[in-house]
């Protein structure tokens, strides 16, 4: 049988002995009129044999490719297979991953409680190992619970009507990433942080194991082009930094993104208990004045909007190659990178952008969220946050967090002004080795980075928005919410989204077409629109970048360089040709 997403999904901390769950399940779930919750009955299913539906993990129930296709509201829905535990899985500890869940999750084994989890977007694991018998079958269910009416779940750019409209599209509920079980030593390593000292010529780890023995070891192998260049051994310890140095240290960039691999071994008395294999790429990305460095060498960022929509995946790509195609026509479209837009992509995504040396931006769903709740709301904001940032912090294409996107106080400043700053605050206590954009555009509070949003289709028009003056400085979103601009790198981080549909314009029928302002009357119009807005740009000293709108359609918003489909729409090598170009 074909297994579904077959490739490993954590690939900076892999292990060889893993078991994929995805595929088919069986599947119940109740429709919920619109903006009705529907009652919880989750006590009626959690000792379920099965259902009768049929649903294809790890495919979300609105997506063509679950086999489902269900596009209501689905506030309760329940999963069921049958789970086998092998006989080598003995005397270890048992492990239930997720890749991601929307949004909240209870795990029951044999009827029994297992495990709970709060987040749609972040991947968490589940110790089953006290509800399991090695060599005998099981029955998992996972129930899941969400309410996106509810303005306490971070949820992005999911429809909060019964159709997509406008930018808000189809919804993605349920199991949408990669489900697998592993067994490990009750004294494997948990985590580990990798940092890398550019400056030092050296990458620091900082492990987190389950639980710790006497005379445990950890080994750490750094090996260059399958050659191995250094070696490390050091006692077991919890969140006590390890530093090895690398010789003739060769740095990861754009232009050569050069990755290590790497090999993590526990030992307790000489024995290997637990083998994980990473990869890390030595870099360095901070700020100075209004200026982003890369390996201490000024950068302009060209970066494309992303949101990870898929024709029948919704949020879940197809399949890995179409990962790595997304992140291939941005660079031949002329990007150096992509601004991650109101979801958390899966780490394979990361992945292949460490391989092809693409930049990027992590952001959150924080869209559906009520920014001046300051209790249910902002505490699943906060906690999801963390766990975005401790998931992926160690991929070096991954250069600026962005908590929040187009964010205002709406009805109280100063809890706004606490989300805000919290989230910042989070971000640097667990990464302190990037920058932070508080808020994608909009109301900043406290930040490394100056973002504004402006959609203006005349070039003339954004000349005059973005010339700085001596009385109001630069443009900003609202600056009657916000501290004055201190001299932040200043990006442009979401502009352009011209309109364009070919098919639609030569019917002279645009009403299903959505897109920002007026649509170009014609190709040549679209080309001399596009290359004018990105030359405005370009010309101001005080902007650092740019991030336009969008690398493809998404359903009825048609501002895409390339289709929903990721057919080209226009001439490439014109498109290549301006988003390639240099600030003057």
């Amino acid at each position: 049988m074909t297994i579904v997403r077959p490739e490993y999904p954590r690939p900076q901390f892999e292990r060889g002995d893993w078991i994929n769950l995805n595929g088919e399940w069986t599947f119940h779930f109740e429709r919920s009129p619109l903006y009705q919750k529907v009652p919880n009955a989750f006590r009626h299913h959690e000792q379920a044999k099965g259902f009768q539906q049929r649903i294809t993990v790890p495919f979300a129930p609105e997506s063509a490719l679950s086999g489902v296709g269900e596009k209501d509201f689905l506030n309760n829905l329940w999963y069921h297979r049958k789970l086998d535990i092998p006989e080598s899985y003995a005397a270890k500890k048992i492990l239930l991953n997720f890749g991601a869940v929307f949004y909240r999750a209870t795990v029951f084994i044999n009827g029994e409680w297992a495990g709970y989890h709060v987040g749609g977007s972040t991947s968490f694991s589940i110790d089953i190992t006290r509800h399991v018998r090695c060599g005998a079958s099981h029955d998992l269910v996972v129930a899941v619970e969400n309410d996106l009416q509810s303005g306490v779940e971070p949820s992005g750019k999911q429809s909060t009507r019964y159709n997509s409209y406008g930018c808000f599209y189809t919804r993605t509920t349920g199991i949408w990433q990669t489900v697998w079980l592993e067994a490990v030593h009750p004294n494997a390593l948990a985590r580990v942080q990798i940092i890398p000292d550019f400056d030092g010529a050296a990458f620091i780890f900082i492990p987190e194991f389950h639980r710790i023995a006497a005379h445990e070891r950890l080994l750490i192998k750094i090996s260059d082009s399958g050659k191995e260049v250094v070696r490390a051994e050091r006692p077991a310890a919890n969140g006590i930094p390890i530093s090895i140095p690398l010789p003739d240290a060769r740095p990861w960039s754009p232009e050569s993104p050069h990755l290590y691999d790497i090999s993590l071994e526990t030992l307790i008395d000489g024995t290997r208990i637990d083998f994980v294999k990473s990869y890390a790429g030595l870099r360095k990305v901070h700020i100075e004045g209004n200026r982003f460095f890369l390996n201490n060498k000024p950068l302009y960022q060209r970066l494309v909007l992303d949101q990870g929509f898929y024709p029948d995946g919704i949020w879940t790509a197809p399949n890995d190659a179409a990962l790595k195609k997304d992140i291939e026509l941005a660079l031949a479209a002329g990007f150096n990178g992509a601004r991650l837009h109101q979801k958390v992509f899966e780490e394979r995504f990361y992945y292949w952008a460490d391989k092809l040396g693409y930049l990027c931006w992590g952001e959150t769903p924080s869209w559906g969220l009520d920014v001046c709740n300051d209790g249910l709301a902002a505490r699943n904001f906060l906690s999801e946050w963390r766990e975005i940032i401790e998931r992926d912090r160690n991929h070096p294409s991954l250069i600026v967090w962005t908590g929040l996107n187009e964010s205002r106080h709406v009805r109280d400043h100063n809890i706004h002004h606490r989300i805000t700053t919290d989230a910042y605050k989070i971000a640097k206590a667990v990464d302190p080795t990037r920058p932070v954009n508080d808020a994608s555009g909009y109301v900043h509070h406290l930040t490394d980075v100056w973002t504004v949003h402006d959609y203006l289709q005349e070039p003339a028009q954004l000349n005059e928005l973005l010339k700085p003056d001596r009385e109001g400085g630069v443009f900003r979103n609202h600056p009657e919410y916000e501290p004055p601009y201190e001299g932040q790198p200043y990006i442009i981080d979401e502009f352009g989204g011209i309109k364009w549909n070919a098919a639609l314009m030569e019917k002279h029928h645009t009403e299903v077409s959505w897109g920002y302002g007026e649509a170009p009357k014609s190709m040549e119009e679209f080309y001399t629109r596009l290359e004018g807005l990105v030359d405005v740009i370009l010309g101001k000293d005080h902007i650092n970048g740019y991030c336009y709108t969008q690398l493809t359609d998404v359903e009825q918003e048609q501002n895409g360089i390339y289709h929903y489909n990721r057919t080209e729409k226009f001439d490439m090598k014109r498109i290549n040709a301006i988003f390639s170009k240099k600030p003057k």
